[in-house]
């Protein structure tokens, strides 16, 4: 039995999902070599793995190939490729397509919309993308949660706080229900502009509406404690959410370690170290990185480059920050033959 368009569709948009690009594109080549014609399925699907890895270039090149041929991209071709070029910063050329898209008689809707509001936060010109977000009613399109997500994500970003509560009352006003993007957007916010005590009200609505939080709620709220040098807090807190079953991230020991080392309780946060790899976890390089500053803070130097052979064992490679980190520290106590040692070192990894 001939293979069908249907058939290649299927496996083409199953290896895109899969980020397995070459083989499909191979798929694709191979459907043309047998006269099979493909259709705007095969070219959505090829479109959006180009733009998951990267590709936009090739991606914008499949989208002219539809056009010479005659098969009218739709609405979710054209947000894929808007969506691509906005999260990548591209704000023009992404702009461009939105125009041959409309000029195509192609109406935006409220992922259109989104992406041209994320694409201006992603960029901090956070006053046009709620230009866009207050225009989508008179174009027609109600604002969805992730619209208001966007947008309190943005202002949050910036530490615009009050834009970013006023945006949570209309939601409410809406009767549209905030999910747990929505809550961790704010109660990060809130944390990083110092009004911890309305985050923790914040969390404890979240409870009270039958939100859970997870570790990206509580990881904020944890580094806000932190900052605040409440250790103590900090590690209850993280007993705490242990308690309720939820698993910390690298992340949220790296904001732990951070916090103790900022305090000077290098011992301390050695120990959690140890524990991180105890429970079985990879590192990464922040967490490495962290860690290593911390011990230059008590010039502990041979466990900083202990701990930099051993990041190369766990398959972490250092980077530029983990041989900066121990090299100003050795300059600042004119160790400068070890210094010396490492910036060959820096330098024969590509580094410098």
């Amino acid at each position: 039995m001939k293979p069908s368009v249907v058939m290649y569709n299927t496996i083409i948009d199953s290896l895109c999902k899969d980020k397995l690009i070459a083989r499909a594109l191979d798929l694709y080549s191979e459907m043309v070599v047998r006269g099979i014609s493909p259709d705007i399925f095969t070219y959505s699907s090829l479109m959006y793995g180009l733009c998951i890895v990267g590709r936009l270039k090739e991606a914008t090149d499949l989208l002219s190939d539809m056009v010479m041929k005659n098969i009218d991209p739709n609405i979710y071709t054209f947000n894929t490729l808007v969506d691509a070029f906005f999260k990548e910063g591209r704000v023009k050329e992404a702009k461009r397509l939105l125009s041959v898209m409309i000029k195509g008689g192609v109406k935006p809707d409220v992922v259109t919309y989104s992406s041209l509001m994320d694409g201006y936060c992603l960029v901090n010109e956070v006053s046009k993308g709620k230009h866009v977000f207050n225009s989508m009613p008179q174009m027609g399109v109600t604002p969805n949660v992730k619209s208001y997500n966007i947008m309190i994500n943005g202002f949050c970003k910036l530490k615009m706080m009050d834009e970013a509560m006023q945006l949570f009352k209309e939601m409410h006003h809406e009767n549209m229900i905030p999910d747990s993007v929505t809550y961790n957007s704010l109660i990060d916010g809130l944390c990083k502009s110092g009004r911890i005590s309305h985050a923790w009200k914040l969390l404890d609505e979240m409870h009270d509406r039958g939100q859970p939080a997870d570790v990206i709620t509580y990881t904020s709220l944890l580094d806000a404690l932190c900052k605040n040098q409440q250790l103590d807090e900090a590690f209850a807190l993280l007993k705490k959410i242990e308690d309720r079953g939820i698993q910390p991230d690298v992340y949220t020991y790296t904001v732990l370690i951070r916090g103790l080392c900022n305090v000077g309780r290098v011992e301390t946060a050695k120990e959690v170290f140890e524990h991180f790899f105890i429970k079985g976890y990879h590192p990464d390089v922040w967490i490495c990185n962290v860690m290593i500053w911390g011990l230059c803070k008590e010039d502990s130097f041979d466990q900083a480059l202990a701990l930099k052979s051993k990041m190369e064992e766990n398959h972490c490679l250092p980077d530029a920050v983990t041989f900066e980190t121990i090299l100003r520290a050795l300059l600042e106590k004119n160790k400068y033959e070890d210094a010396e040692k490492l910036l060959s070192e820096m330098i024969a990894r590509g580094l410098l």
